[in-house]
């Protein structure tokens, strides 16, 4: 059975302050949550004083990106000891933002991956098509040529331990939604992929997020889907209420 993972990515979109505030609120309202894995990952900067916040707590925590190479010159980035000083758990890789804006490619996400696993964070790589690519029928094959770059080299073992999200990148931010059988059949094309590289057990085993403008009210229809197994969130988890909101639609949900 596949255990739900709701995770946060809190994005560039707060102060010292209201991470603080969120963190302390999340905490309060998740203490008795235990049917759902819930992490949150906030801008570099903040991880410190969320860290704080979060210890000893039943939600994880971790980054939103993290360089490949070990300490060195390479000013601006984050290492991933840095990350685990801090006891971070997860790591978002391969955002379609990082993709699409700051041009990485998968490639250089898959350098991203493998130094994220020998450092024993568990890595959520994303993968998603444009809008252009969904309406010229290429869903499939944008996502598997990402998901095949992005796990180039990754053991059974290994892929165990990661989480894929799939990010339609025309959902993000926009409002829409792609319709509950529009990500089940991306999310079972992505759990037919990872049997044929993988074998069955490596893939029944890995957790498939939906992210894409989840909110309270989709959040049940969506993770009752057979390959839904949680959702990255991004807005919606930028305040309690609404983020408890999707926490609490899926607690019944079992797969």
């Amino acid at each position: 059975m596949r255990r739900l993972f709701i995770a946060g990515n809190w994005k560039m979109n707060m102060k010292l302050d209201s991470a603080k505030a969120l963190a302390e609120g999340l905490k309060a309202e998740a203490a008795g949550v235990g049917e759902v894995d819930i992490a949150v990952c906030p801008p570099f900067v903040y991880i410190p004083a969320v860290a704080e916040i979060l210890a000893g707590s039943n939600i994880g925590y971790g980054a939103q990106n993290v360089y490949f190479e070990k300490a060195g010159a390479f000013t601006g980035e984050i290492e991933t000891a840095m990350l685990t000083d801090f006891n971070c758990k997860y790591v978002i890789l391969g955002h379609s933002e990082r993709r699409h804006i700051m041009g990485e490619s998968s490639e250089l996400v898959n350098k991203k991956v493998h130094a994220a696993l020998a450092a024993g964070l568990t890595p959520i790589v994303c993968v998603g098509e444009l809008l252009s690519e969904r309406e010229a029928g290429v869903t499939s094959q944008v996502n598997r040529r990402q998901f095949d770059g992005s796990f180039s080299g990754v053991s059974a073992e290994d892929m165990k331990k990661c989480v894929i999200a799939y990010e339609p990148v025309w959902a993000i931010g926009t409002g829409k939604v792609a319709t509950p059988e529009q990500a089940q059949e991306v999310h079972a094309d992505l759990r037919a992929l990872m049997t044929e590289r993988y074998g069955k057990e490596v893939a029944d085993v890995v957790r498939i997020q939906y992210g894409g403008s989840v909110k309270a009210n989709n959040a049940q229809e969506l993770l009752s889907k057979p390959d839904i197994d949680g959702a990255l969130v991004g807005g919606a988890s930028l305040k309690v209420d609404a983020f408890m909101g999707i926490i609490n639609a899926c607690r019944s949900i079992q797969k």
